[in-house]
């Protein structure tokens, strides 16, 4: 069973709901470990001291704010247990929000919310009300030694937490977008091949290519082959004309969806043996 990364409680108006945190997604990245090309053996990663070259053990570590070069404040897990942070151990709701006034970008990491068992009644309230006003709450968490802009949101008949990046970590883009004309034609054809391409989200029709790929080359080498690459489609180049462009993926489009649609071919009957012809005796 999954191990809880955060106990504490929502605190919604005068109610208080007791709650453990998930973590609600997982990388599948493959890893690698880092070898010694000479005889492959392991790189062990050592954190050594500047000025004596000392190898270091974890408890001989410890933390410290750079304030100038090489100067330095030390702090320590009792300064930091002593923050007067009142999301350390509760997610007080401060605001409602519709959820699509929450741009994206300021999506962090999702981990879902579930009552402990005393709070399973005002947990089912606070989700059924947020579900029918179509509402996320808005409010601070403190995970690990950050605190934590986040938004709870009903999925499922439960709740998820998203943590959000606070106002000062988004960047600007390095330049402005431009005003550029585009003509109605161009906005038709281009409506036309969105309306093509227009289908409910499914995330498990798509998979990590790049991860199977070098899935591939790992299986192939464990098996004493050499693995080789299927050709490479050719990156599309730069569209000269853009209505030309838009018609011919248009007309693709048109192609692809018509060759899905088309049912699969059924299996032909087996074949039958031809009747002998009885030889009169």
């Amino acid at each position: 069973m999954a191990r809880a990364i955060w106990r504490g409680t929502i605190s919604f108006g005068m109610v208080s709901i007791p709650v453990r945190l998930f973590t609600a997604t997982e990388s599948q990245d493959i890893s690698f470990r880092q070898l010694h090309a000479a005889d492959n053996s392991p790189i062990r990663l050592v954190k050594r001291c500047s000025t004596d070259g000392k190898d270091l053990e974890p408890d001989e570590i410890v933390k410290g704010y750079e304030y100038g070069k090489d100067r330095f404040v030390l702090i320590d897990e009792s300064d930091l247990e002593k923050l007067p942070i009142p999301s350390k151990h509760t997610i007080s709701l401060t605001a409602f929000v519709d959820a699509h006034e929450i741009d994206p970008i300021y999506y962090e990491k999702g981990y879902y919310v579930e009552p402990e068992e005393l709070g399973r009644k005002p947990f089912a309230l606070l989700v059924k009300a947020l579900e029918e006003k179509r509402l996320s709450a808005v409010a601070k968490i403190a995970i690990r030694t950050k605190e934590r802009l986040c938004a709870l949101r009903p999925k499922d008949g439960g709740l998820v937490l998203e943590t959000l990046y606070f106002a000062d970590e988004i960047r600007r883009p390095e330049s402005e977008p431009q005003e550029l004309a585009v003509s109605d034609a161009e906005m038709k054809v281009a409506y036309a091949l969105i309306d093509l391409l227009h289908e409910p989200f499914d995330p498990a029709a798509y998979r990590d290519e790049y991860r199977d790929a070098l899935m591939s080359i790992i299986e192939a080498k464990l098996a004493g082959h050499e693995y080789v690459a299927p050709a490479e489609a050719a990156a599309p180049s730069p569209a000269v004309d853009l209505m030309a462009a838009l018609k011919a993926s248009v007309e693709a489009a048109k192609k692809r969806k018509a060759a899905a649609a088309e049912p699969e071919p059924e299996p032909a009957p087996p074949a039958r043996g031809r009747k002998k012809t009885p030889v009169a005796s």
